[in-house]
């Protein structure tokens, strides 16, 4: 753990009450998952469900009593929290289209940031039990063993990941570049939670992962677990990424450039 990282009011680390967070967020979302959700619709194809907000319920009494004095910025509360200090930013569960049609690909995103820097990251996939975790400078895990990021030189070479977001018109001149570019790339898969796109970037699973269209729960934790992986990540021009950018090319150092000059003088941005 980090030496600079704040005990919690319990003694714990923040590792700790991450997967406290994590673990309380898991059982909720698996208790739910294949049963009659109650939905609201945000818009079309974005959804929250009664496990989305329960989760949040538990992840957000989990923090208040651990760290009152740290500001929360998640999904479902449309909180305005950010700026200077500590806040944790929080997905209670990604993928939530994949988790209503019972496609076990979702996940609960939390990280810690001081001045909306990402310096603890936990990506956790429930169905299969993976935590894909990051401390600033100390590396990047999944299930406590080390990953790095992918070493492919080119896109040619690369399992190439896309995901479409809720932006109509970005995901269509996403969709369009890749139709450009196919079939110059290994294979293209649409995994449904940025979230897992970014912790798969992270492990070496994805070679790219490229998203037009993300919010901050969805790409704090990313951040972090990419860096910490030894990848490449910037927003979707090319230029440094922070939390409240909103898209991403993450993934192999080399593939990531190539992908840049394939990407040049297309119409795949606003």
């Amino acid at each position: 753990m980090p030496p600079d990282l704040p005990l919690a009011r319990s003694g714990r680390t923040p590792l700790e009450v991450a997967r406290r967070c994590a673990n309380e967020a898991a059982r909720i979302v698996l208790d739910g998952l294949g049963k009659a959700q109650e939905v609201r619709a945000k818009g079309r194809g974005n959804i929250v469900t009664a496990a989305d907000l329960a989760s949040e319920r538990a992840i957000h009494a989990v923090l208040r009593d651990e760290y009152p004095e740290h500001s929360i910025l998640s999904e479902e509360t449309a909180s305005t929290a950010g700026g200077e200090g500590w806040m944790w930013v929080v997905d209670p569960l990604d993928g939530t289209r994949n988790y209503l049609s019972a496609i076990p690909m979702f996940c609960i995103n939390i990280a810690l940031c001081h001045n909306e820097e990402p310096l603890l990251a936990l990506t956790f996939e429930p169905v299969r039990g993976e935590e894909f975790l990051a401390l600033g400078g100390a590396g990047a895990f999944l299930n406590d063993r080390p990953i790095r990021a992918s070493t492919k030189e080119s896109v040619m070479a690369s399992v190439l990941a896309v995901d479409m977001g809720y932006d109509d018109a970005r995901a269509a001149r996403a969709l369009s570049l890749v139709g450009e570019l196919w079939p110059g790339m290994q294979s293209l898969r649409v995994i449904g939670s940025a979230a897992l796109g970014l912790a798969y970037a992270a492990c070496g699973r994805f070679d790219l992962f490229v998203h037009h269209m993300l919010y901050p729960w969805d790409i704090a934790a990313g951040i972090l677990l990419v860096r910490e992986a030894g990848g490449a990540i910037t927003d979707r021009d090319g230029g440094p990424i922070g939390i409240r950018s909103e898209g991403v090319i993450a993934g192999a150092p080399g593939a990531h450039a190539d992908f840049l000059r394939l990407a040049e003088g297309r119409n795949w941005r606003d």
